[in-house]
């Protein structure tokens, strides 16, 4: 394993965000706070209770995941792609470092890029919400399986894409309505039974359910459900990822 090729393109990107500050932190953060301010504290004071929880410490998981799902996507996405515009990913396939390291490198980044953003977001919270963690563990291992599931997927995203406008074309026509129609802002039992059933082929939703559990201890799936989802994701990506570089794809060309 070449450890100091994997820390060394890990830099690099870290780097990159410390140079995007404003897009990569600030404005994701930023836009997770005005959703606090309207629907946590003018919205949420005039509703109940869900299931025992005020609506804005009801929507912080829903919310956190929203902009990590997005983050990650992003960030390996652009991590990846960037080097095949310029033509530079020719010199790091020709490098002595195999496609694991290379993957470890870029991902490993993204995901760390969305862990600190999710951490930002939960203490923004703190000063809008009161919320109460009741699983920290739990609440960390779907943290940090979705971010690694998400930026391998963005890293697909940036390996498939031949253009910066199909960048954006998963996260902003895929993701973000998945997440929105996942009960980011609602519990799936408030739908009639119809939508309830058609809502559970969102797989968003078993993600959102088990993070949600890990604060509050309340889910609209099982625990296990939504924890073997984002296993068998992450599995799928994996599995898309080898076979990329198996095959070449847009590697080669």
């Amino acid at each position: 394993m070449n450890v100091y090729a994997i820390i060394a393109i890990f830099k690099f990107e870290m780097s990159r965000t410390r140079r995007t500050l404003m897009q990569s932190i600030a404005s994701p953060v930023i836009s997770t706070t005005l959703y606090f301010i309207v629907f946590g504290a003018a919205i949420g004071s005039r509703m109940g209770q869900i299931e025992g929880v005020s609506y804005g410490a009801f929507i912080i998981p829903g919310l956190i995941m929203l902009s990590i799902l997005n983050e990650s996507i992003s960030n390996a996405a652009f991590g990846i792609y960037l080097p095949r515009f310029m033509g530079t990913v020719y010199e790091l396939f020709s490098a002595p470092i195999s496609y694991i390291e290379i993957i470890i490198g870029y991902v490993g980044a993204a995901a760390t890029k969305s862990l600190l953003l999710g951490i930002l977001i939960l203490i923004t919270a703190r000063f809008f919400v009161d919320y109460e963690i009741l699983h920290p563990m739990w609440m960390f291992c779907f943290l940090f399986l979705t971010a690694i599931t998400f930026s391998l997927l963005g890293f697909l995203i940036g390996i498939w894409a031949d253009g910066f406008e199909k960048l954006q074309v998963v996260p902003m026509m895929i993701i973000t309505p998945l997440t929105f129609l996942g009960g980011s802002f609602y519990t799936i039992d408030m739908l009639p039974p119809l939508w309830q059933k058609i809502t559970l082929l969102n797989p968003v939703v078993y993600l959102i359910s088990g993070f949600r559990w890990s604060f509050y201890g309340i889910s609209d799936v099982q625990v296990g459900i939504s924890l073997g989802m984002i296993m068998l994701f992450l599995i799928i990506c994996l599995t898309l990822v080898w076979w990329i570089f198996k095959t070449g794809y847009r590697i080669k060309s």
